[in-house]
């Protein structure tokens, strides 16, 4: 059984994606099909095809019915719910994937169009209440087709199957590294995230999933996103491996003007760690998934931004041109650090975005949000283009997703393992940040080290550092005179010879 939170995590969006559409007129011809179960001819450009002709319809809410007892399922009741042994397709095949449809209920009521590609044919899955066992619950016979909520990807040999990937709830989609456990959230596109007039879910209404050979090592998956404001053709190419790798590849077209929407969304969560301000009464010294915000800008620098809880909602936006790369990141793979037999926080993985192609100029955002739960995601992360979508236009963008330990971009410069704030008379507050570097064995190394650091607003103090070619780290601990506003942004870098030796420590202080 999977952890709770691991569908509790998803049930805002489950719950949002209510308000999504069906085909409409412009599918019909594909929906006679379906509704005789007939294979249909899926080329490269049929669902880009497919998503130009549902744009120029009008937006249409799906039906998310469903009938006793799936209307109003508990969780203990849905999570019960499991795919018979054998019954996940291909899972005699020997091609090194099985996909598990999963049923819907409980918050995952909108339901995903699933097909299988063959040979060039597209064929429907058809749902069959055999190939689930309902644990206690008591179900119809002759239930009709009520569809699929998503899916789940397998990874199969000789030796077992273990699970890639989860595609579920409006666009959300997620993927693991071997060894890992589901952690951070994808997302196939955000809109109007953290807007006071509210956030826009879009959907992957239907995905075509293409058999894989066992020689090909690879999955592709190809979805079709709908929302009010846009349509999306995408294609995913999935390779398990020591990291999971995930090329994604979306062309959009709009029904309406779009003027925030955001690429490479993610989310994870963040109940508490070394720089909150107030920890609960918990006997675990961290609770996380993710730790802190990578970015290697378009000019080269290697940024580090630690993530907090915060007391109130924190948007932080940092502007750049092409980025290389940037991600939501798992560094302290620690046990002890958790202390957690449960849930694993030191098993989740990073996930890391390289942009293919030139993204041009925008932001890369960062949106914390006051959460007392580690059921929700209260961290997001996403690219912001500068420019905005017109209506009635079509935009094209490819990026590749790692989900790994480590990300395979690294700094070649020292690297922060240890951020840390507390109290230091009535009103200060002191900071501990450690980086850690190969080169700090070397005493000379160490000897042209030289922290530094500045605050805005306000005033840094009583800088100090602690060098130690044993631990091969270079500590710093400095003191923050915040002003009356409440809030400073903090900025810390080694520095040897005047050139960067760390990458740049970053941190928003807040009351």
């Amino acid at each position: 059984m999977r952890p709770r939170r691991d569908f509790l995590k998803l049930a805002m969006a489950g719950a949002i994606s209510g308000a999504t559409s069906a085909f409409g007129v412009a599918l019909a011809a594909e929906t006679a099909a379906d509704s005789a179960n007939q294979p249909t001819p899926f080329g490269p450009n049929t669902v880009l095809d497919l998503s130009r002709a549902l744009a120029k319809k009008p937006y249409e809410a799906p039906k998310t019915t469903l009938p006793d007892p799936f209307n109003n399922l508990t969780y203990d009741q849905y999570v019960a719910i499991r795919p018979k042994p054998g019954a996940a397709i291909w899972s005699g095949d020997n091609v090194g994937f099985a996909i598990e449809p999963l049923h819907r209920g409980f918050v995952f009521s909108t339901p995903m169009d699933i097909y299988v590609v063959e040979g060039g044919f597209a064929r429907k899955l058809t749902y069959d209440s055999s190939a689930f066992d309902f644990g206690k619950l008591v179900i119809p016979a002759n239930l009709p087709d009520i569809g699929f909520s998503g899916f789940r990807v397998l990874r199969t040999s000789e030796g077992g199957s273990y699970e890639v990937a989860l595609y579920q709830g409006a666009s959300f989609f997620r993927a693991a590294a071997r060894g890992q456990n589901f952690g951070v959230t994808a997302r196939g596109l955000s809109i109007r995230t953290a807007e006071p007039q509210g956030e826009e879910f879009p959907i992957f209404r239907s995905v075509w999933i293409e058999k894989p050979t066992l020689t090909d090592s690879v999955l592709v998956i190809h979805a079709l996103l709908d929302s009010p404001s846009l349509t999306g053709a995408y294609r995913f190419t999935l390779r398990p491996g020591e990291a999971t790798i995930i090329d994604t590849e979306m062309t959009l077209t709009t029904r309406a003007a779009v003027d925030h929407f955001g690429l490479s969304a993610m989310s994870g969560t963040y109940v508490f760690g070394p720089l909150d301000h107030k920890r609960p009464d918990d006997i675990r010294p961290m609770v996380h998934e993710v730790d802190g915000l990578q970015m290697l800008t378009g000019k080269g620098e290697w940024v580090w931004r630690p993530i907090s809880n915060r007391n109130t909602l924190q948007i932080s936006a940092f502007s750049d041109s092409n980025p290389r790369g940037f991600g939501l990141l798992q560094r302290d793979r620690s046990f002890e650090d958790y202390q957690d037999d449960d849930a694993h926080w030191e098993v989740r993985p990073s996930l890391w975005i390289e942009p293919i192609g030139d993204w041009a100029d925008g932001e890369v955002r960062l949106v914390e949000i006051p959460s007392d739960s580690e059921n929700n995601d209260n961290i997001i992360a996403y690219w912001r283009p500068r420019a905005s979508l017109a209506a009635n236009a079509e935009i094209a963008y490819a990026y590749r997703q790692f989900w790994s330990w480590t990300p395979p971009a690294r700094p070649p410069l020292a690297t922060v393992v240890e951020s840390r704030e507390g109290k230091v008379g009535a009103k200060w507050r002191r900071f501990l940040v450690e980086f850690s570097s190969d080169a700090f064995a070397n005493p000379e190394r160490l000897d042209q080290i030289k922290p530094n650091a500045a605050a805005n607003p306000g005033r840094i103090t009583g800088v100090r550092s602690f060098p130690s070619k044993e631990r091969k780290t270079f500590r710093v601990v400095f003191d923050l005179e915040p002003t009356s506003d409440g809030v400073s942004e903090l900025r810390l870098v080694l520095e040897a010879d005047g050139k960067p030796a760390s990458e740049t420590w970053l941190y928003r202080w807040t009351v």
